[in-house]
């Protein structure tokens, strides 16, 4: 073996994996169409022909038989004679209207348009997208509502439950979508009561989601565009989750002074979002949402520690802490000085 050889077996890279990394989207496409297309709702718990399944879905049989076998390869259905059916986890986690229904899968489906455009992204500098993120349509609006609020549900209280809310009984969540961590803030903390604030289209769905918990009371809404509007006043703490990786870092930084304005003196400012290293290489995950950003936004990116202590400084507001969540995202929390204008 050349020693050229030897050192690349040796930094744990090699032929195959390359060619796996090649070949890696073949996986992800045949999945993502057997959700798009329903096959696992329409199997549910019964066992069919891909006939059968082709007439519930409007395809093409031979086509649809082709994608069913390709499904079994992946172990998402199995196979008897002709008839084929949902494996333990598809029929657990991928039938409509079972308890673990993983509905915010869709906005995966919907993030494949954006990163085959990943290429033109680079040479651009940005998206390429025709249509801005939050002008796709209702369909793509509540899938990546859904998708968010999934996640979220499940988060929000551990993560809530991490920060100190002594003294917090106005809490303000910016881009709050579903209303997600504002249900498990009024819920931390007896009389407290959060407003989420998120664009007009957003809104309604919000309050959707808000209604079905029970909250309308202490949960309250108000329309609006972070980048345009300002944010109200008069509030304890001020919750950014999952926002300022959608922005640029100038756009961050007019937001925290706005943040800023919305805070009562001594009032906190908390980040929920990724937390780059300064050579941005990691965490791992964050570096690849920094190209979710590029596909999909004008100047989205992921940022460090630094760059958000640089927001916090200019806005007149004290970095006091970060709180590591895992996996690379993390609280950024500050601190509105007494004598903020």
């Amino acid at each position: 073996m050349s020693d050229s050889r030897k050192d690349t077996k040796e930094q744990g890279i090699s032929a195959g994996r390359i060619r796996e990394l090649s070949r890696a989207f073949q996986s992800s496409r045949v999945f993502l169409t057997g959700y798009e297309l329903d096959v696992f709702s329409v199997l549910g718990d019964e066992e069919k022909t891909s006939e059968e399944v082709a007439g519930a879905i409007g395809a093409d049989p031979r086509g649809t038989d082709r994608l069913l076998n390709a499904l079994c390869a992946l172990e998402l259905l199995t196979k008897s004679g002709d008839k084929y059916a949902n494996s333990p986890v598809a029929a657990q986690y991928l039938v409509k209207g079972k308890p673990d229904y993983q509905s915010g899968l869709m906005h995966t489906v919907h993030l494949w348009d954006s990163w085959t455009t990943l290429t033109g992204a680079v040479r651009h500098g940005g998206t390429i997208m025709q249509r801005p993120t939050n002008e796709r349509g209702r369909e793509w609006l509540e899938a990546f509502i859904a998708a968010m609020h999934a996640r979220a549900a499940v988060e929000a209280p551990y993560l809530v439950g991490k920060l100190d809310l002594t003294g917090v009984s106005r809490v303000l969540d910016v881009g709050g979508g579903s209303g997600a961590f504002s249900m498990a803030f009024v819920r931390a903390r007896d009389g407290l009561e959060s407003t989420v604030f998120d664009l007009p289209n957003v809104v309604p769905l919000t309050k959707g989601y808000i209604e079905q918990e029970g909250l309308s009371g202490r949960i309250h809404t108000v329309p609006g565009n972070y980048h345009n509007d300002e944010l109200g006043e008069g509030f304890d703490l001020v919750f950014l989750s999952a926002i300022i990786h959608s922005n640029s870092f100038e756009q961050n930084q007019d937001l925290v002074r706005k943040v800023g304005r919305a805070l009562n003196p001594g009032g906190r400012i908390v980040i929920s979002d990724f937390i780059m290293e300064d050579t941005r290489v990691e965490p791992m995950f964050g570096a690849f949402f920094a190209l979710n950003m590029l596909v999909g936004t004008p100047g989205g990116d992921t940022y460090t520690e630094s760059e958000i202590k640089t927001w916090m400084h200019e806005a007149d507001i004290a970095f006091t802490e970060r709180i590591n969540l895992g996996r690379g995202n993390g609280f950024m929390i500050g601190t509105k000085n007494q004598g903020f204008l």
